[in-house]
């Protein structure tokens, strides 16, 4: 299986690479059936999170026999020092090691830098000094910020979401990340779920010779396929653009990418959800878009006050209240049909 150097930490990780938020839905053994599975089949890199729920303790009881092989990420969204520290404890017991490769700050509401009051830099080289991790990495979804932390040469590694969606200075990082040495992971390479295409998706990312993609993962057949698609990568061609391209003209500009950080509602709107349904409706299970519980968020989407707090929080611009008010009402009309 194809490794690839990430970046100035010379870690050597596979193509593919193993996203772990998904196995928080699966109970402890088939989760650790599917980890079996994919570290059996070359598989070396497991990306996970601290707010993934009980991931990484689904991780430390599958792998913690085979960790020597391993190359480890995870996440804190603490934003000072002391959560930091407290947060990368809790993960060392639950992955059962001593260490993680990569410790990342999960999507910082801004660049954290030595000095700034925060305490966070400081507290993650006092973490690197004393081995619990060995390198410094970033996740964000603004643009903006994604090129202030690759510029300020104090990470080691950069996540941001990277698909064959992307656009306009999004492809640019790949470019960037290579330029600067920095680690390049690529998250949310199916668009959080947009595109059902994954040979496209895998060849697109194929041809950026440095970014390391973390497909999400949460079922057997899915793992086989991207293993039969890393065994032999699908070239980056005109009949793929094609097909990349008509992905994007059915999008548009405007479509929610499901990273979450648009919520809490308060009125308690599933807000990824919903500003998608339409979109899900044309390639999700109907037992997924049309059960009780999917018209149940309906409802509330419907009751949406106004207030903007979940625009104000959307890295992508996003008109959100629109985007769930036209797709709550298409809901609607869709299920007058049935």
């Amino acid at each position: 299986m194809e490794k690839i150097r990430l970046g100035r930490t010379n870690l050597l990780v596979t193509r593919p690479a193993f996203g772990a938020l998904p196995i928080q839905r699966l109970s402890v053994e088939e989760a650790g059936r599917i980890l079996s599975r994919a570290v059996d089949a070359g598989v070396n890199y497991i990306d996970t999170a601290r707010s993934y729920t009980d991931s990484e303790e689904k991780i430390g009881a599958a792998l913690f026999s085979r960790r020597s092989s391993l190359v480890i990420s995870t996440k804190t969204q603490g934003k000072t020092g002391e959560k930091i520290l407290e947060d990368l404890e809790t993960s060392l017991r639950n992955l059962r090691t001593d260490y993680v490769d990569i410790l990342q700050l999960h999507n910082a509401n801004h660049v954290p830098l030595p000095g700034d009051g925060s305490g966070s830099y400081e507290a993650l080289l006092r973490a690197r000094e004393s081995g619990k991790i060995r390198f410094i990495g970033i996740t964000n979804h603004s643009i903006d910020s994604a090129v202030k932390a690759a510029r300020t040469g104090l990470y080691d590694t950069l996540q941001f979401p990277f698909s064959l969606l992307a656009a306009g200075r999004e492809l640019e990082l790949p470019g960037l990340c290579k330029e600067l040495d920095l680690g390049f992971i690529a998250m949310k390479a199916l668009g959080g779920g947009l595109i059902n295409d994954i040979p496209a998706a895998v060849a697109f990312i194929h041809k950026h010779e440095n970014v390391v993609p973390i497909w999400g993962i949460q079922k057997m057949e899915e793992l086989e396929e991207f293993l039969a698609l890393a065994s032999s990568p699908p070239l980056w061609d005109r009949s793929m653009e094609k097909r990349a391209e008509e992905r994007r003209r059915e999008l548009g500009a405007s479509f929610c990418r499901g990273c979450g950080y648009c919520l809490p509602c308060p009125t308690e709107i599933d807000i990824p959800l919903v500003a998608r349904i339409l979109i899900l409706l044309k390639r999700a299970p109907a037992s997924f878009t049309l059960n009780p519980a999917a018209r149940a968020k309906l409802k509330t989407a419907l009751e949406c006050i106004g207030c903007g707090a979940c625009k104000s929080r959307c890295p992508y611009g996003l008109d959100t209240p629109e985007l769930v008010r036209i797709n709550a009402e298409g809901y609607a009309a869709y299920l007058r049909t049935l």
